[in-house]
């Protein structure tokens, strides 16, 4: 440590000697960055959206994992043998697998993937991505081919457990909303290990139901196999309408629970089905893929049953306002006939003989009062256009115009000499100009200065500089007055 000062002029040591420090190289602080992040970190799993990703021509893959407030470089090896690697595209949110570690060239730590799969979801969801990628592919959800729901439905099938909630907010809406509504009931299990094949069977059987009831009288199935049909109203059908569409409901649950509706057999068992089917499984954020092949999805199965008897709800209301909507017609009605009345009245009142005889006797009036304004102000234009005559023969008078015209011929002569006279001065003052630059420029001017131009005699050149002649040349000068001979000694 450096000498303490005793006075204010005693300034202690300048130059204390160097105390012991470690200097460490770039390098070497990188590396140790390294060993630490490796150990104290290490595999780790991150999540985040992918950003500026880009696939090198060596196979290997680099790109961004972002957040809102940070990100972090990650590469991807071709030798890393990782799945999912379809789902890494920019803007998607993953979750990765990886190691923690820092690239010494550029001094930036980066995650080196192993493993990923899309945000917050596991094996069923990746499932679910592959199976709604192909049939998406197959074009089971395109929109082409879905169908609308009959307005007034007066049948359904309805595919879903019976002991389950959601069959009790489907019949206590449509109680409330249409209880003429009837429901064939094709039970199944809607969870668990077998219930996609029950689910998948029950929309078969209320097709195959329908095709029987649309044939012949309504076909009871015997079979063990097959699935009891109910009509859950009072007693069996009445006659053999047949279904107007199917809905497929359930509750709402998790991924696990949901995922009878996202295996591909109830997917092609919608698809293949002849009437339209409404899916309604789960709550308003649940995404199955019966959704997505279904003609219609709803949120809920309140919400299924809603949208099915719209058509009957709103023609309730309909023709329970249709006395009002009757008595205020009529209204407007007798108020229109009694306008029209009113006005057939008022206009036989303008037809009537009088009326008529009155109105062309004022119109009579009104033609004299317009003819005698016609003619007064006839005499009162033709005497104004006499008048003008007379000023205008009175302007025309032939000794008049002669002293104009004469006028008028002096004034140009005078112009015309003016003008020549200033042409022929501009002339002049350009002649002398030029006739003193032309002898300015003359070599006359040049020779009378004390200036002289010497030539050869052979060729006629000008010599202007004494590298051009040699020993024995005859030369000319010329001078102001006269020319010199002269013959080159050295």
């Amino acid at each position: 440590m450096s000498r303490k000062a005793q006075s204010q002029w005693d300034f202690g040591e300048l130059f204390p000697p160097e105390q012991t420090r470690r200097v460490l190289t770039v390098s070497e602080l990188t590396t140790t960055v390294r060993k630490l992040l490796e150990k104290e970190v290490g595999e780790i799993w991150v999540t985040g959206e992918v950003t500026n990703l880009r696939a090198q021509s060596s196979g290997h893959v680099y790109f961004t994992l972002k957040d809102a407030d940070a990100q972090l470089n990650c590469v991807l090896f071709r030798g890393d043998a990782t799945a999912n690697r379809e789902f890494l595209q920019d803007g998607q949110k993953l979750l990765l697998q990886g190691s923690l570690t820092v690239y010494e060239p550029r001094g930036q730590y980066q995650l080196i993937v192993r493993a990923l799969e899309p945000q917050g979801v596991g094996a069923l969801q990746l499932a679910f991505e592959k199976l709604k990628r192909k049939l998406q592919a197959e074009g089971l959800f395109a929109q082409d081919r879905k169908r609308r729901l009959p307005r007034y439905p007066q049948r359904i099938g309805l595919v879903t457990s019976p002991t389950g909630a959601a069959i009790r907010d489907v019949l206590h809406v449509i109680q409330r909303r249409q209880p003429s509504l009837e429901i064939v009931l094709a039970p199944c299990r809607v969870q668990g290990d077998g219930a996609a094949a029950e689910i998948a069977a029950a929309i078969r059987l209320l097709n195959e139901w329908n095709a029987a009831v649309e044939r012949q009288p309504p076909v009871r199935h015997d079979d063990e196999a097959a699935l009891d049909c109910a009509v859950l109203e009072a007693g069996a059908p009445t006659d053999n309408r047949p279904l107007d569409l199917i809905l497929l409901t359930r509750g709402g649950g998790s991924l696990e629970a949901l995922w009878a509706f996202n295996e591909e057999g109830v997917a092609r068992a919608i698809f293949e089905s002849a009437l339209p089917v409404v899916s309604a499984v789960g709550h308003e954020i649940d995404f199955t893929i019966s959704d997505f092949v279904a003609d219609l999805r709803a949120a809920t199965p309140s919400a299924a049953a809603e949208l099915i008897t719209e058509g009957p709800f709103a023609s309730r209301q309909f023709v329970a306002s249709a006395g009002r909507r009757i008595r205020q017609l009529v209204r407007q009605r007798i108020e229109l006939d009694r306008d029209e009345l009113l006005q057939l009245t008022q206009r036989l009142v303008r037809v009537h003989p009088r009326r008529q005889l009155r109105d062309k006797l004022q119109y009579l009036d009104d033609l004299q009062n317009a003819l005698l304004r016609c003619v007064r102000q006839g005499w009162r234009d033709q005497r104004t256009r006499w008048i003008n005559l007379q000023q205008r023969l009175a302007r025309l008078k032939p000794a008049l115009v002669f002293a104009q015209r004469k006028e008028r011929l002096a004034e140009l002569k005078r112009r015309l000499h003016e003008h020549f006279r200033n042409g022929l001065l501009q002339r002049r003052n350009l002649f002398a100009h030029l006739q003193s630059r032309l002898r300015l420029l003359s070599p006359d001017s040049v020779l009378a200065r004390g200036y002289s131009i010497t030539t050869n005699v052979a060729t006629g050149k000008v010599i202007r500089a004494a590298s051009e002649v040699h020993a024995g040349q005859r030369l000319k000068t010329k001078l102001k007055s006269g020319e010199v001979r002269s013959v080159v000694e050295g």
